[in-house]
């Protein structure tokens, strides 16, 4: 008779008995869970990951790159209108860095014509919208509602051709500063269609809005720091009937034909 192996001091020669048949799919079963469970996390990380990604790039572009603006006065009918949404180049001339003076390089100037979006100094919450009339150095007069541009009328086309009553307003007193030599301060009483010659310093911009009879500009509040441009007004992203009476006009009045279009 076979004697069966027996242990010595240093351990068992008994060998592991094998698993239960049953218990391989359950490993397998396992495996496999843990295996999806890995899946799910990585797909979870990498969409967060992109997400940030996402944000991230959102936030530099619509401080650095780009700015939206809504229109929401007259004042540079019939260029702009009521309900249109636009979308304004900041990279143009640089975006401010929030909390600071500084700005990002620029590529080009402001340059006369263009229908910048910009901080007013007489309204710390708010951005407005104007045209470019006046850099430095220009001599800017109006007479009978007709600008000139040093010395020379101008041809605007873009002017919303309704025309209203003159006036005049404190708000104007400003421009005594700023009288070309020549003129008599004393007896000087500038209006809305009437007024001028002034010299635009270094350093400021002179802004009109296009509906000159409907436009709180730089005829009242005077002139604008340079620093204070925000972005060039490039095209209209989308645009519907905002004094519309019918329900839902942003889904019902939309104006399809000023959807994309570019700023004159």
């Amino acid at each position: 008779m076979k004697k069966r192996p027996q242990s010595n001091e240093t351990g068992s020669t008994a060998e592991a008995e094998p698993a239960p048949d049953d218990a391989v799919p359950k490993i397998r079963r396992q495996k496999r869970g843990q295996s999806k469970k890995a899946r799910k996390e990585n797909a979870l990380t990498e969409w967060l990951k992109s997400l940030g990604v996402a944000v991230l790039l959102f936030v530099v572009m619509r401080t650095f790159v780009l700015q939206t603006f809504v229109i929401t006065s007259g004042s540079m009918e019939n260029t702009l209108l009521v309900g249109d949404m636009l979308v304004a180049n900041q990279a143009a001339i640089g975006a401010r860095i929030p909390g600071t003076s500084w700005r990002t390089p620029g590529y080009s100037r402001p340059r006369r014509g263009e229908v910048w979006v910009f901080d007013p100094r007489h309204e710390v919450d708010m951005k407005l919208v104007k045209r470019l009339i006046g850099v430095p150095d220009d001599t800017l007069e109006m007479r009978g509602g007709t600008l000139f541009l040093n010395g020379e009328e101008q041809v605007e086309p873009y002017l919303n051709p309704i025309r209203g009553q003159d006036e005049r307003s404190p708000d104007f007193e400003w421009q005594r500063d700023y009288l070309v030599e020549g003129v008599d301060r004393a007896s000087y009483q500038p209006s809305r269609h009437h007024w001028g010659p002034i010299a635009i310093p270094e350093g400021y911009y002179f802004m009109l809005g296009d509906n000159r009879d409907s436009s709180y500009d730089s005829r009242y509040w005077g002139l604008l720091e340079s620093w204070r441009l925000e972005g060039r007004v490039a095209f209209t992203y989308f645009s519907y009937n905002a004094n519309s009476y019918r329900p839902f006009p942003v889904l019902r009045e939309i104006r399809w034909d000023r959807v994309g279009r570019g700023i004159d």
